[in-house]
């Protein structure tokens, strides 16, 4: 997922992407100077006509925030979300408020994040805008009734420092965005602060697991929009740090990630406790049965929109199958591969964290720049490491599954399957790390025979066969299999 910013437009820049895992911004001086995505031409322009975001009906700034990021055209899945997540659409009814739920499926690098971050973005705008008129006209009230009177206009209450103890009131965000993993979570949020630049006040908080609550906790203040692991948010909700009866957004980002791990029982609690919110909009690979029973139980009669589907190829990433003959094969595969000068950066998936480390090791002992990421890391080593990938000091990154959602480096060129995934979709979600803002990319799957039942299994689910490549001189010595073996029958009970 994780579909951030970058994904939009061959010439979208890398942007500094320097952030700590707890993030607040709001708009002024906490968010990054803009990169223009091109120079400017030396001719003056011809008169320009509205922006493409602008034509969805975004507020100004955000548009504004979106071409400073250099993005043109929204992607098919933001056009098709962002007007219907929008209030008073011809689409909508005066039910809720003028608000529907959305199911949206659209495939890994298609803009997702952007297709909800912006409507929500856009109707915080629009409140805090509101509530600014209300309380200079109440204040106007006050200050003629008072002039009446012959007493001096009351004053402004004085602004306090939120970090002060004394000061300390639990935080009430208007907007909630939920993520299966803290990558992921750190992506939004990142996200998020780029398309409030121009916002004079919106408030942006990530909230993750591995961190000091104290700090978190600080970082709350006054935050209009939360983006959060489901752990760490019901942690300081029952300690009372957070309240959530005020929330009136509520996005489920990569919903069938967030039922892999286990979360269902936390979704059901934090669907109590923003009971009263106005819209839920719900984002998946697909619309899985177990993700028709979730949205059952959270939306009410949600719109679906479905863009493409994971089956449906990656156009501008070419996909290459070795058969390996045992793992020191795949390995010498690997080795091969990674010593193409093409390569600019990497990401190569193992299947466990001991095979994980063990291969970053090999590799640094080879000579290269890696290192390895994974669950049994701390938050903040887990940080720095994707900062290094980020700001380009690390070449290769050795990954469990953890890291499939949530990375957004455009200059990924390569993923490598060294270990296979466990469940055939996590397939499309590592490849979608490369291929990213327009550019093309390659992912190279390494198999023994022995797991040809799971190669057979990925491509069930992506609707494609692979075409197995050999590199002369490292030839397998077994023959590769050509179709998938029948299921079941009598050479099955065999």
């Amino acid at each position: 997922m994780t579909d951030s910013l970058h994904e939009q437009g061959a010439a979208a820049p890398v942007l500094d992407p320097s952030f700590s895992t707890e993030i607040v911004a709001d708009g002024r001086a906490d968010a990054p100077e803009a990169v223009l995505a091109h120079d400017v031409a030396a001719e003056p322009a011809a008169p320009e006509g509205p922006h493409p975001f602008a034509k969805l009906g975004l507020a100004p700034e955000l548009v504004a925030a979106v071409r400073d990021l250099g993005y043109i055209e929204p992607t098919a899945v933001q056009t098709k979300a962002i007007p219907m997540a929008m209030p008073g659409n011809e689409e909508q009814d005066a039910s809720a408020a003028g608000f529907v739920d959305l199911m949206v499926s659209s495939q890994t690098g298609s803009g997702k994040t952007a297709a909800f971050l912006l409507p929500v973005l856009h109707t915080l705008l629009l409140q805090q805008q509101r509530e600014e008129e209300e309380a200079k006209a109440e204040h106007a009230r006050l200050a003629a009734e008072a002039a009446a009177r012959g007493e001096a206009p009351p004053k402004k209450p004085r602004r306090v420092n939120p970090t002060q103890s004394r000061n300390f009131k639990a935080a009430v965000p208007g907007a909630l965005v939920l993520c299966p993993t803290r990558e992921l979570a750190q992506q939004v949020a990142h996200d998020a602060i780029e398309l409030v630049r121009h916002c004079r006040g919106l408030r942006i908080a990530n909230v993750v697991g591995g961190m000091p609550y104290q700090l978190q906790i600080a970082r709350l203040q006054n935050a209009n929009l939360v983006v959060a692991t489901p752990g760490r948010l019901l942690d300081l909700q029952r300690s009372m740090q957070i309240k959530l009866d005020q929330v009136r957004f509520l996005v489920v980002d990569e919903a069938d990630r967030m039922l892999d791990l286990g979360f269902a029982d936390d979704l059901a609690e934090i669907n109590q406790l923003t009971i009263q919110r106005q819209q839920t909009m719900m984002f998946s690979a697909t619309f899985a049965p177990r993700i028709q029973q979730l949205a059952a139980r959270v939306m009410r009669e949600p719109r679906k929109v479905q863009i493409d589907s994971p089956q449906q190829k990656h156009a501008n990433i070419r996909q290459v199958l070795h058969w390996a003959d045992h793992a020191s094969h795949k390995r010498a595969l690997l080795d091969h591969w990674l010593r193409d000068p093409a390569i600019q950066q990497a990401v190569v998936f193992a299947s466990t964290q001991i095979e994980c480390d063990g291969l970053a090791n090999d590799l640094q002992q080879a000579g290269f720049s890696a290192v390895a990421l994974h669950g049994a890391l701390s938050q903040g080593l887990r940080n720095r490491r994707l900062m290094a990938l980020r700001n380009g000091q690390v070449q290769i990154l050795v990954a469990t599954d953890v890291a499939a959602r949530g990375i957004d480096v455009p200059t990924i060129s390569h993923v490598f399957n060294f270990g296979l995934p466990m469940k055939a979709e996590d397939y499309t979600h590592r490849i979608g790390r490369t291929g990213r803002a327009g550019r093309d990319g390659i992912a190279v799957t390494f198999a023994e025979f022995r797991d040809q039942r799971r190669i057979f299994d990925i491509e069930a689910f992506t609707k494609q066969q692979f075409q197995p490549e050999v590199i002369e001189g490292m030839e397998p010595t077994r023959r590769a299999p050509t179709a998938q073996p029948p299921r079941g029958g009598a050479g099955r009970g065999r």
